[in-house]
């Protein structure tokens, strides 16, 4: 069972996983922290020199300045400014990723564009003038309709292409 552990834990997509949550944890912080110390307060400064950290409305009938204060004094409240600093928090991070995806998309593009085309070859088929089945090209008899097919060569094939 250990043995199957290890090979489980050192199998490369559960390595890249696991990087990938904890670049994506810290990625969270870093914008959480753009958001709240310096997206957030000159908004406020131009919305009415509201602080959106310290908005709350409380549910009792006591009025508190700080959401601090209210949680020192037991008291219920909507975190509304909290709330707002989540959303702009999440459609960062979305538009984010949003753009990291695209980009990605891109590069594969032009890689699989960038990608030589494939060369033409002669073909390995041709059709029975007879029963329209398809047929090999070196064949001189039809497996179909057993009709005995004269040997031609490329270039009589093009001129006399039969259309079935």
């Amino acid at each position: 069972m250990l043995k199957e552990f290890k090979e489980f834990a050192i199998r490369g997509n559960v390595i890249d996983m696991a990087v990938g949550v904890i670049i994506g944890g810290a990625f969270g912080k870093i914008i959480s922290s753009l958001v709240n110390d310096i997206l957030m307060p000159p908004l406020g400064m131009l919305i009415s020199k509201i602080n959106f950290a310290a908005l709350c409305f409380d549910l009792n009938t006591r009025h508190f300045t700080t959401i601090d204060a209210a949680k020192a004094a037991g008291t219920s409240t909507i975190n509304l400014g909290l709330f707002i600093n989540t959303v702009i928090d999440f459609v960062i991070q979305a538009f984010v990723i949003f753009m990291m995806i695209q980009f990605i998309q891109r590069l594969k593009q032009r890689t699989f564009l960038a990608a030589p085309a494939p060369t033409p070859t002669e073909p390995t088929t041709k059709t029975c003038p007879f029963c329209c089945s398809t047929i090999a090209i070196k064949a001189v008899r039809c497996p179909q309709c057993t009709s005995e097919l004269k040997a031609e060569t490329h270039v009589e094939r093009k001129a006399s292409s039969v259309e079935c």
